[in-house]
């Protein structure tokens, strides 16, 4: 399993809908991993000055996680492999 980092520009979202944009992600990555694939969500950073947000992933592929974002209708800018250096 890989890390990816998902970058978006979600200047100008509201709060709840930063909340719900989240809940879709884990809430996706819950019933893709339920039906045998092997993603999971991690977590977010947002920057509300520029909107934008960088979102962690663990996954198979670039491809499964491009696949778990189109399927919980998350808007990104790019998909690409990354090292979560988190201590």
């Amino acid at each position: 399993m890989s890390v990816f980092m998902v970058e978006r520009d979600l200047a100008g979202i509201s709060l709840e809908d930063l909340a719900a944009a989240q809940k879709a992600a884990i809430d996706t990555a819950k019933q893709m991993t339920n039906s045998g694939e092997n993603v999971s969500y991690i977590r977010s950073t947002f920057a509300p000055e520029d909107g934008r947000c960088m979102c962690l992933f663990e996954g198979e592929s670039e491809e499964q996680v491009r696949n778990l974002n189109d399927k919980a209708g998350l808007p990104y800018n790019r998909v690409v492999q990354a090292l979560d250096l988190t201590p």
